[in-house]
């Protein structure tokens, strides 16, 4: 294996920041995943309730790890001192406020689902499934809410969050924070408008991995290389889902701070439905007229496994990003900065990833009906990577106020190769503070 002295020197002299998620939790929660994947295989289990149950095969090793291995419930960031035995009657009064803070949440949330006509149709996905799930689990959540809060607030160093803030201020009990209020109920708006989505759309990805025969697959590379894109993205909504759920101060995964700009909201919801704009017939619809990657190469049969192995690197790419945050994806959240795997090659490696794989199994710059659709399906594509620029640039504005982001930004700024390459594909001299990772993001 070649070694470089001058590479080892530099990484000795200028080491990467420490990472809030160590690379193994994302690996054993893959293994826990993959062995449920086989057995479903084996049996034909492509059922909705199998594919909750894969969410389930890939949480539960990593919350066994970071408890066991990484011991995450003893971080200072998780606000957990568990040497405190504080008495009930000391803090019973602030877990009533916070109950009646986090219930008050939940009656809201649960209104607006029951009002909203887009939680009980299938036009966008299957989000009927999702609220029947959520019917299913609501009272124990209720009940268990109890026991939990009245727990952990013996152990807080600060027991006063926003839940309390929003409890206090309902109940007219003074000390409420405004700002504390603001950030616990955009916290919960993106868990409840993600979390629906998550769960509508995990059974028919699973579905679909599961009922394909890999045999069959072997032999046709557009076939395998689909098999294994599927597969991928199975990997990444399991992931993702198993994030928003676990959201837990003792597994260090709570939401420290919800994106607070409207542009970045803006930015993020016109990816998802029903804001999404660029479904079909929206206005950044690249598909008019468009074929996929196999019907422009079909007449070349050497290329096609050629690009077929390079989607398929680039989905790996998009999952690994998502394996990379463990227990903590989630869009417009901060809950902990990552530096290892693909974000220290890259601050945005599942944007840029995802962007070029679109434009490589699209080909918008071709069109069935001519050269005036592949025109515009080009610069509506453009458009599209456009978005998520912007969604990149309002996360460095909301991350970039914690330090442990600013070190990591300035390091891989030093350091990592994509944003060097950037920066001299630009002829600009890199700079000590640049960009940020994306690590609020998900979208399909």
């Amino acid at each position: 294996m070649y070694h470089d002295p001058a590479l080892a020197s530099r990484a000795k002299a200028d080491p990467r920041p420490r990472s809030a998620v160590s690379g193994a939790v994302g690996l054993v929660g893959l293994a826990g995943m993959s062995a449920w994947v086989i057995v479903a295989h084996v049996f034909r289990m492509n059922g909705p309730y199998a594919a909750l149950v894969n969410v389930v095969a890939c949480a539960l090793p990593m919350v066994i790890w970071s408890l066991a291995v990484d011991k995450v419930h003893r971080n200072p960031s998780t606000g957990i001192d568990w040497s405190l035995t504080r008495p009930w009657r000391e803090t019973r009064d602030v877990s009533v406020t916070k109950l009646t803070g986090l219930w008050l949440t939940w009656g809201a949330i649960a209104a607006i689902y029951a009002l909203g006509r887009v939680w009980g149709e299938t036009r966008y996905a299957n989000y009927p499934f999702a609220m029947s799930c959520f019917v299913v689990v609501a009272p124990a959540l209720f009940l268990l809410s109890i026991p939990y809060v009245l727990w952990l607030d013996r152990k807080l160093v600060h027991p006063r969050d926003g839940a309390w803030s929003l409890g206090a201020w309902a109940m007219g009990v003074e000390g409420w924070d405004r700002e504390a209020i603001f950030n616990h109920l955009r916290s919960w708006a993106v868990k409840a408008f993600f979390l629906a989505f998550m769960v509508a759309i995990v059974p028919p990805g699973f579905a679909e991995f599961v009922s394909i025969d890999p045999r069959a697959a072997l032999g046709d590379p557009v076939r395998l290389a689909t098999y294994l894109v599927t597969f991928m993205f199975v990997i990444d909504v399991a992931f993702a889902t198993a994030g928003y759920i676990l959201t837990f101060r003792p597994l260090d995964s709570h939401i420290r701070t919800a994106n607070p700009y409207a542009a970045g909201w803006t930015a993020a919801l016109i990816c998802y439905p029903p804001f999404l704009l660029m479904g079909q017939g929206g206005p950044l619809d690249y598909h008019e007229g468009s074929a996929d990657w196999s019907y422009w190469l079909g007449n070349y049969p050497w290329v096609l496994p050629v690009l077929g192995a390079l989607l398929v690197a680039l989905t790996a790419i998009y999952a690994w990003a998502t394996i990379a945050f463990g227990l903590r994806f989630s869009n417009l959240t901060h809950r902990g900065i990552l530096t290892h795997g693909p974000y220290a090659w890259s601050r945005h490696p599942a944007y840029l990833s995802k962007n070029l794989f679109w434009w490589l199994s699209t080909m918008p710059f071709l069109a069935t009906t001519g050269w005036h659709d592949a025109v515009r399906n080009a610069a509506v594509m453009a458009c599209v990577s456009g978005v998520y620029y912007w969604r990149a640039r309002t996360e460095e504005r909301h991350l970039g106020a914690d330090p442990a982001y600013q070190e990591y930004s300035a390091w891989m700024a030093r350091n990592a190769p994509v944003p060097r390459l950037f920066a001299r594909l630009t002829s600009r001299v890199t700079p000590a503070k640049a960009g940020a990772q994306s690590q609020e993001r998900h979208s399909l």
